[in-house]
């Protein structure tokens, strides 16, 4: 994940004719128990419909996401961390998850769409 026109984004489509709950995340620190050096130490998340943000997170402490996280089979993050992550329903429709890192950091990381059933 770099700065400017080299932040970390990921496209994604909700498909078919009714919204879905999606979980979105952006990974960094706990890549680190995975062994990885150099993660990026404190994502920022934004969630875009073209042009327009709708949603925006930069830790993820809500107990719904760590909840939504074991219902999908993703890996925990860390209570209290810095990791970002956004639950949210949507309507059918091309979106773009963006992860970049506060302050204008960098490093290793990682973004991740779910659906959530």
């Amino acid at each position: 994940v770099g700065t400017g026109g080299n932040i970390l984004i990921a496209g994604f489509v909700i498909r078919g004719t009714q919204p879905k709950t999606v979980l979105i995340r952006g990974v960094g620190p706990a890549l680190a128990a995975f062994g990885l050096t150099g993660v990026l130490a404190d994502p920022r998340l934004q969630l875009f419909s073209g042009t327009t943000q709708i949603n925006e997170n930069d830790n993820a402490t809500e107990p719904a996401l760590a909840t939504a996280a074991t219902s999908v089979g993703a890996f925990a993050l860390p209570a209290g961390g810095r990791d970002a992550a956004i639950l949210v329903t949507l309507q059918p429709g091309a979106y773009t998850a963006q992860v970049s890192g506060v302050g204008g950091t960098t490093g290793i990381g990682l973004v991740e769409v779910y659906e959530v059933p």
